[in-house]
Formats: structure tokens, sequence, C-alpha cells
């Protein structure tokens, strides 16, 4: 089993980007403040707003490239900008509707058939031109558009917390999202994680970003470009004495953190790019990371140290990184896949290339700082009951991320099948699972707890144990038998089992949250409270209505031993409570099936993964 703690990813947000959205109250005031900005036509108003006028952005000499994080943002008035993204089943298309609120009545306007194609946001957003100082233009580009991105308040008088998701998701099997600004805030257009760095010399450009034409006209939004002066600086992480791992580009850090990377899979503290640091067991929502390094970073850019701000809670990764934009972690990938984009390079939008991420105080995948769940001090009092109320709903995603790799140094000669696996919850009530030990015993007991509609809990049943695992870079406890990864033959009879049975509960991906009670602001997302410590006395495990939980399959034990199955068609079943201990509204949905294609030699297998109806994601 691997640990959790590569799953971080975040934006190029630099120290004037951070002063830039500091000034969007200002500077979004002005546009609360005017005449027009509440109207009587229903619906909100969106308005394109630049928080300041000039922008200072940086390429580094050893992974040059610019990510034009302009400080620009859409506002809405007159009520909260909502979009409710979902899809039927995987053999039909994302579709996108606009929710209307206009006091007590709700509308629903369809968008146009096609728009939106996955949940990373509205495509071909924002367009974006940029000139240099000759006036000769040196750009052209459109970007995409997550409302989700970070956000802030633009007049003292609007709502004091967001109800809306903090990123946009971006597992293949996400089955439905909503998307909003709230009334009164404003969203950073700029793409975050889907944004491709741009090559600009050091020099003074002006850009010029405004809506493209076709949301202006779906959305009535005025056509007011927004121009922003930018100062492009080269620097290298040589410049200076004393800089610390987090100001590196990752290439640097890599180099830095090799001794931290020599300890293989034994540190399990986050897979680096040339050597594996460690196994990201769950959710592993990053690219390669050595251990050492504090601070996050993706695409290949530089990392920056954090910005202040309070800590951020939410399924699909959102970050803490002050003002700027909240962009999702990328899907949950086995190492074997990332070692492959390491070796070939950068991948582009469709993969993911080299990160550093590192976990602080209080954080276990580079990222989130949400307290967890606090357990129930004693153990359950009177008669276990399973009372007539809600209860979750546990159901499978297909498996995804799905490669051959060898048996690393641990199993030098072996073939393995490694793979992505998600478990969620379709609701309508969250599960919840406490562990109780009694003193001197190494498992605790767990039991199952359900509440009313006014979330009183009303009764609780055995359902099981929980183990503590004390490997280095695990050190938590695994309530067992949450799921089962099984490799079936054409006849879709069982020919390998992996030895994943034991599973700390957390809330890493948003898959539907267009589900009855989702939560859109998950809390146990921290895994260093909520999995425990080895003195704990108790623990409370929680997936929240509407998130899954992701776990990449890579390390030998873990991933289906292929070295000597024979080439044909298999299909890897992720089954969720497979004893169904745990108590749900239908156990009829548990089981997710993939097929997969064997072929090649020993030493030398190739997989191939058909698309599963529209999803077409290996």
């Amino acid at each position: 089993m691997m640990t959790r703690s590569q799953q971080g990813r975040t934006n190029r947000l630099t120290r004037p980007s951070i002063a830039i959205a500091a000034a969007v109250a200002v500077t979004a005031g002005v546009v609360a403040a005017a005449p027009d900005a509440k109207t009587a036509q229903p619906g909100p108003k969106l308005s394109l707003i630049a928080a300041s006028a000039s922008v200072t952005l940086d390429s580094w000499k050893e992974d040059p490239g610019v990510y034009l994080d302009l400080g620009t943002y859409l506002t809405s008035e007159n009520g909260a900008f909502e979009l409710k993204v979902t899809r039927k089943s995987y053999k039909d298309p994302v579709v996108a509707a606009q929710i209307i609120r206009d006091g007590k009545k709700t509308q629903t306007k369809a968008l146009p058939a096609g728009l939106v194609k996955d949940f990373s946001g509205l495509p071909d957003f924002a367009q974006i031109s940029v000139i240099d100082a000759a006036g000769k233009s040196v750009l052209e580009k459109t970007e995409a558009f997550c409302p989700n991105n970070a956000s802030g308040r633009v007049r003292p008088d609007a709502p004091a917390n967001s109800k809306y998701p903090q990123s946009c998701p971006v597992n293949p099997f996400t089955l439905g999202s909503v998307w909003g600004v709230e009334s009164g805030w404003a969203a950073n257009t700029y793409a975050g994680y889907y944004s491709q760095p741009v090559q600009l010399a050091a020099g003074t450009y002006t850009a010029k970003i405004s809506v493209t034409k076709k949301y202006r006209d779906l959305f009535g939004i005025a056509n007011k470009p927004q121009s922003i002066k930018v100062v492009v600086r080269e620097r290298s992480w040589e410049e200076g004495e004393g800089v610390s791992a987090s100001a590196a580009p990752p290439s640097a850090k890599g180099d830095a953190s090799k001794s931290a990377a020599k300890s293989g899979h034994d540190a399990h503290a986050g897979h680096g790019a040339a050597a594996p640091a460690s196994a990201s067991e769950h959710a592993g929502h990053a690219a390669a990371a050595p251990a050492a390094a504090p601070g996050h970073a993706g695409h290949g850019a530089p990392a920056r140290t954090d910005a202040p701000a309070a800590a951020t809670t939410g399924a699909g990764s959102t970050f803490n990184v002050g003002h700027g934009p909240y962009p999702p972690a990328p899907p949950a990938l086995p190492w074997a896949l990332k070692k492959q984009a390491a070796e070939k390079g950068a991948l582009g939008r469709q993969g993911f290339s080299a990160a550093a991420v590192g976990d602080r105080t209080g954080q276990t995948d580079g990222s989130r700082q949400a307290p967890g769940v606090q357990p129930n001090a004693k153990r359950p009092a009177g008669k276990a009951t399973v009372p007539d109320v809600p209860k979750p709903d546990l159901r499978s995603l297909p498996a995804y991320g799905i490669t051959v790799s060898d048996g690393y140094e641990d199993v030098p000669g072996k073939d393995y099948l490694a793979f992505s696996a998600n478990v969620w919850n379709a609701g309508p009530a969250k599960l919840v699972v406490d562990g109780f030990r009694s003193p001197g015993k190494e498992l605790m007991d767990a039991y199952q707890y359900f509440y009313d509609a006014d979330g009183k809990q009303v009764g609780y049943t055995p359902t099981g144990t929980m183990e503590w695992d004390p490997r280095p870079g695990h050190e938590h406890w695994h309530f067992t038998d949450f799921a089962s990864y099984r490799l079936l033959k054409a006849d879709q009879k069982e020919t390998v089992r992996s030895g994943k049975e034991a599973f700390c509960l957390a809330n890493t991906d948003a898959v539907d949250y267009t589900v009855k009670n989702a939560n859109w602001h998950p809390g146990n997302t921290d895994l260093s409270t909520a999995c425990g410590q080895e003195n704990s006395i108790s623990v409370r495990e929680v997936l929240d209505v509407g998130s899954g939980d992701t776990y990449t399959q890579d390390l030998p034990g873990q991933s289906f031993d292929i070295t000597d199955l024979p080439n044909g068609t298999y299909y890897i079943q992720v089954l969720a409570n497979p004893e169904n201990r745990l108590k749900e509204t239908n156990h009829n949905n548990n089981s997710a099936l993939r097929k997969v294609v064997l072929g090649g030699k020993k030493g030398a297998r190739t997989v191939k993964v058909p698309a599963h109806h529209l999803v077409n994601a290996n």
C-alpha cells in the first residue's frame, strides 16, 4: 500500500498576482456601484473586470514559458451565476444548463448542445491577444473558464461565503458537477491547471482580454475588453543563495531532492520523475514529486511560496494558494504511467508533467488543510440497530490510468497491470464509520452510524474492523473490506485479485454534485486527522454524498501480476463493499468493469484500453 502524499498541483501564482487579487474588491467595487449594476432583468449580470492595470510574470531559464495569469475576473451581480453540468450515463454526452433564481422562482436554461464537452469548464471562454512594445501581434489564444476558480467578494454586503465548489472536477468518469460564481463575487478567468505556457521573451507587452462572442451572446455579457500591461522578466533558480526548494523549478527541485528519492518505495513520500521517492497510494493526484519539496508545482514550471490565505477544503483537490485560481488536481494516476510520462517528456493537456509537491503541518496530500471529522468519544451506547433512515449508496467507477509496469526494484522480472480505482457515495446519506480500540488490542472495532433528516444519530451497527498500517509513509488506520479489485477473464470469471483491501476513507474526487444531499464542501480531506495516529483510541472516517475516494493500485501486491497470463481480453472489476458489511440503499450497483486487452511478451507486455462508451480515457 502507498500514501496519499502525492496529490497536489498548483497554478503559477506570483507575488504580483497576489497583489492583483487583493485589488479585486477595489476594482470590482466600482463595477458594483455603477448605476446599472442591478437591473430589472431576471438572472445575473456578468462583467469582465481587471484587478490591476499591469502584471509582472516570470519566465525561468531552467524551464522557459510564461503562464498568463493576468488578473482578470468575471463578476456576478443581481444573483449568482450557476451552471449544472451532467450526463445521464457514459453512453450520453455531457450537457449543461444555467440555473436562474429570481426570488422563489427558478428557471432552467439549457445551453447549446455540444458547447460543453467535459467537466473542466466553459471551453474557449476568454480570448487573449498579446502585442509587443513595437505594436506587433505575438500571440492569439483562447482559454477555458471554470466558474469555480478562486474567487472573492467584490462588495462588503456580498454573502460571506460562496456556496459553490472550489474547483471543476477532472476525473474522466465524473457524472455531474455544479459551477457557480456567487452573487457579489468574482471568479478568476485564468485557466489554471488547463493553461499551457506561452513563449514570450523578456520585455514589455500589452495583453487584451475579452469574453468570446458566443458567451457574450449566451449570457448577456457586455463587450468590454480589458487591457493589461505585461512585464515578462527572465529569472533563474541560481539567482542567489538560500533559495528554498519551493522557489525552484521542478528540474532543480528534482536534483536537490535526489537524496530523498533514493529511499525508493520505502519512503512513501512522493514519486520523483527520475526515481520513485514513494508511491502515491491514495488518490495520487499529482505527477512526479520529490518528497523534500514543500511547494506545489505543475506544467513543469517553477513553484512558489504559499500565499497567505485561509485553509481550503473540497473534493476535487482545491489548493491553498491565496487569491489565485484553485485548479483541480489531475486525475489519480499510477506511478508507472507517470514514469512513462517523465521518460517521454511533457504530455501537454492529455498528460501530466513532472511536479513538485510536499506536505506541511497538518497536510498529507500537498494541498488541503481540512480538519478531520471528530469521532465519538465513547463506544455506541444501547443496542445496535439499523433504523429506517436514509443510507449511503456506494458505487464504483470504471478503472482508469491503466498501464503495464514492471516490479520496480521490489520484484524484478515481473509484469504488472497498474490502474486507478474510485468508489463514491451517491447518497442520499453520508457514510460514517467509527473505529474504537479496546486497551491493548491491535484492531479497532468498526461501527457504521445512521442519522435522521435533522442529522441526529439514531442508530449504529458493527461493520468489521480497522487496522493500523505501521509502514513509513502510511501510519494511519485502514477500514477493512471497503472495496476489492479483481482482474476477470473474458468470461468475467476471476483470474487475479489485488491484495489491496484496507482503506482510509476520504473525499478525493467530486464525482456527482448534482445528486440529492450532495455536500459541495466536504470536510474530511486531511488524512493526518481523519485516519488517526498509532496511539488513537478512536477514529472517524467519512465519505460524503457526491464524493468518491480514489486509490492507485500500483505496487506489486496491489496491481495485478500478469507475468504469466495469456494475451487476450480481460476486465478490471472495481467492487465496492464486497462483503456487504456496510448498510446501503442499493447493493446491486457496486461493481464496475473496464475492458482491457493484454498483448506483447514477458518483460514487454502491452495493454490496450478501449473507450468506455463515450469516455475515451485509458
